[in-house]
């Protein structure tokens, strides 16, 4: 039997490393698209090599998603049954300070990727999905979203996710173009970029513990967010291609905790017995064991506008997908833990 053949954009990033392995375990050849650098991203995906039996199951090709020519070359190349566009510039805070960066990879990335496979015109069909977000619900009043909420974004980022997802329905309506939205709410791993507030946490209170660090600085504490982790997630980006019709699904575990939550656990998981004194921008966390200020909050860490809540409603992956989150918010953070201290050993 022909095996099917994935292309990934994004391929360096968290989801692009889970997809990549969890796709190469469905006997899939993998093709994977990173942008030139001076230095070697590819930490995240090096040890799929050594997992599998023949590296021509793995590829790597230089490619961008500003690059109209390399991606309709890249495609036109490994003529793909299903095409992953997990790249992006994915941090919201980032997207304030390059709002035009992230609009041309963000936005016409994905619009690109979409011509290239109408005007490709292959005989076998292409199917295409794209990597949506919860922050395209932004400033929203409803209790839950799902697929029928308006959005309502609230960053650069957000905007250039709602024109991505618009691009991807009309071009499944004007071309019957087979194209899935997933709309991901927060998803986490250990291997979460640096930058990211989850591995941020994490990796400072280790610093600290271990007198690497002095203290922790974040932004607004009460922000809720729905996580949940990469791994169960890039199982519902493939689920949705192997559908017999495309539609758009909120991919979510329909739990919400703040960021002081996230906090909480991780410090208690990592040892630390902590108190909060202060009210605003002038709260603080204090380790009750020697009365040193763990975390404080810093304004330069607040969004231009802030994200309140986020909670997502999944009964229609649930029910269509027969996909459901597995994995719980401590047994992620046991497993960033247990990653970070390994590393450090």
């Amino acid at each position: 039997m022909k095996k099917k053949v994935a292309l990934i954009f994004g391929i360096t990033g968290q989801d692009g490393a889970y997809l990549s392995k969890f796709l190469l375990k469905k006997n899939y050849i993998v093709y994977g698209v990173k942008r030139r650098s001076s230095i070697i991203n590819t930490h995240r995906i090096d040890d799929i090599y050594k997992d599998i039996n023949s590296k021509s199951n793995f590829i790597l090709f230089y490619g961008d998603l500003t690059d109209t020519s390399s991606i309709y070359n890249l495609i036109k190349k490994t003529r793909p049954n299903e095409v992953y566009n997990l790249a992006a510039q994915s941090h919201v805070q980032v997207s304030f300070e390059v709002p035009e960066y992230s609009a041309e990879v963000n936005s016409l990335g994905a619009l690109r990727i979409l011509e290239a496979i109408k005007n490709l015109n292959f005989e076998t069909k292409v199917k295409f999905y794209q990597a949506g977000s919860s922050e395209m619900f932004g400033r929203t009043k409803d209790k839950f979203q799902n697929e029928k909420t308006s959005f309502y974004p609230a960053s650069p980022y957000g905007v250039s996710k709602c024109f991505a997802h618009w691009i991807t329905i009309n071009y499944r309506e004007a071309y019957n173009i087979f194209a899935c939205n997933g709309i991901l709410f927060n998803h986490e791993s250990p291997i979460r970029g640096e930058t990211f507030v989850t591995r941020k946490i994490i990796q400072g209170l280790i610093r600290i513990k271990n007198g690497n660090q002095k203290k922790l600085f974040l932004g607004n504490l009460y922000s809720k967010r729905d996580w949940g982790h990469a791994k169960d997630y890039v199982e519902a980006m493939w689920k949705m291609l192997q559908q017999k019709k495309p539609g758009d699904y909120v991919i979510a575990t329909g739990k919400t905790f703040t960021i002081k939550d996230f906090v909480n656990r991780a410090a208690k998981k990592i040892g630390f017995k902590i108190k909060w004194v202060g009210k605003g921008i002038n709260e603080k966390a204090i380790n009750i064991e020697n009365s040193k200020i763990l975390i404080e909050c810093k304004k330069r860490y607040f969004r231009p506008v802030e994200v309140e809540f986020l909670k997502g409603n999944a009964q229609k992956a649930k029910k269509l997908l027969k996909w459901s989150p597995k994995i719980t918010l401590d047994n992620l953070i046991d497993e960033m833990i247990d990653h970070e201290l390994e590393n450090l050993s």
